[in-house]
């Protein structure tokens, strides 16, 4: 008897039976390539959605200031809008923020030759016109490279009003200079510095 006629008959049809153990670990590799190749893929296609969405995500739209009488231009950030018609006679443009904030723009005739003085000049009268409040502070009161600047705090007796700010801000050139004026009603810490930050744009 042949070693083949030792075989029961199922082994002499299809064969010898193969160790489980070889073919296990191989289909376990295959399954393992399988996986990796989807995590990877996965991967790739997350990537490139986000770049596509980066791509094609709205930009934040920002308006824009051009004054040529006052000769003086700037990007606003969102939430300001250029205004038609300035609230204060004299002044040429105006910029808002829909909530109580607001600069004004215009051309002071003739030449500055004390900045500091004029500077506080406009403060005096603009606090009258737009502060009137019951107590006014100065908060700060500095020369700029290019000019000077005066900030004062309005306080109110009455429960009503809040505290409000003012910030004049004039910036001398070679034959010109240009007056700013911002207020913000009511004052906040956090307000002040996009107040400030727009009023530093301009140029």
């Amino acid at each position: 008897m042949g070693p083949r006629d030792a075989l029961p008959p199922s082994a002499r049809l299809y064969g010898t039976p193969a160790d489980p153990g070889q073919h296990g670990g191989g289909v376990w590799r295959r399954w393992a390539g399988v996986l990796v190749a989807l995590v990877a893929g996965t991967g790739l296609v997350a990537g490139a959605t986000v770049v596509v969405l980066r791509f094609t995500a709205p930009q934040v739209e920002t308006g824009r200031l051009s004054d040529s009488l006052a000769g003086v231009t700037a990007t606003l950030p969102q939430g300001w809008t250029e205004g038609a018609v300035a609230p204060v006679t004299g002044f040429t443009s105006v910029v808002r923020d829909g909530d109580g904030g607001l600069i004004m723009a215009r051309p002071v005739p003739g030449a500055v030759k004390d900045a500091k003085k004029a500077t506080a000049e406009a403060a005096e009268l603009y606090s009258r016109l737009l502060l009137k409040g019951d107590r006014v502070t100065i908060v700060e009161d500095r020369p700029m490279p290019d000019g000077y600047t005066r900030a004062l705090r309005a306080e109110y007796q009455d429960v009503v009003n809040r505290p409000a700010f003012l910030r004049v801000m004039l910036l001398t050139r070679q034959d010109t200079a240009v007056l700013l004026v911002g207020l913000l009603q009511p004052e906040e810490n956090s307000r002040r510095q996009a107040l400030d930050a727009v009023m530093t744009s301009l140029r």
